[in-house]
């Protein structure tokens, strides 16, 4: 199976251009105000459609209504619902069926106890992310994207019932690490390809899947 490589928080044409030229498989648009990746609705409709086809165009929402998803889908065509908040297997569950889109839901890991938390989304998700929890010091800490990793071999010879994507700080530098330790197929990038939180370097996007096509 060809290594996946999701370059996310994306808000401008020539980072979604550069990103699926240079052969990611999934693209993310970050819904979620608080982000300084965030992006309206109609603004990532219009990246949406350039990047249609070619990747699987996902859409990271935090805690989400019924309602914002709905406006969300009607203004910007998505792929895959990456579900970043605190949802449980029940509204996962309930989005997915709802919306009838493939669900990945991300979860914070610290220890190998974390872990656990996954066997209840095996069911109701379509596909799990495992992102390093946020800094316990930093009170205002986004769910993700924080430039931060987790002990990756906390994942090696772990067996789960659907397929999952590695994050938390990955860069073009320390992929081909984390993935050795941690026995990933997938990994998933934001603050790793930026120059500052929201600000994409494309040359960086470039050396992270130069990198990825490698594995």
């Amino acid at each position: 199976m060809a290594f996946e490589a999701k370059i996310c928080g994306l808000t401008t044409p020539a980072a979604v251009e550069t990103a699926i030229g240079h052969g990611a498989s999934h693209i993310g648009l970050v819904f979620f105000a608080k982000s300084p990746r965030n992006i309206t609705a109609e603004a990532a409709g219009e990246l949406s459609r350039l990047a249609a086809g070619k990747v699987i165009r996902t859409g990271l929402m935090v805690d989400a209504s019924d309602e914002q998803i709905a406006a969300i889908l009607a203004a910007c065509p998505l792929d895959l619902l990456q579900l970043h908040g605190k949802e449980t297997p029940e509204r996962v569950a309930e989005i997915r069926q709802r919306f009838g889109l493939p669900v990945m839901k991300a979860l914070q890991i610290g220890e190998a106890g974390d872990l656990a938390q996954a066997r209840a989304y095996e069911k109701v998700a379509d596909r799990l992310l495992f992102d390093a929890k946020p800094p316990a010091s930093k009170t205002d800490a986004l769910p993700g994207g924080n430039a931060v990793s987790f002990d990756w071999s906390l994942l090696a010879g772990q067996q789960f019932g659907i397929p999952w994507m590695l994050a938390g700080g990955l860069t073009a530098d320390n992929l081909a690490e984390a993935v050795r330790a941690s026995g990933a197929r997938a990994a998933d990038t934001s603050s790793g390809v930026e120059d500052r939180p929201g600000e994409k370097n494309l040359q960086k996007i470039k050396d992270f899947l130069r990198v990825a096509e490698g594995l």
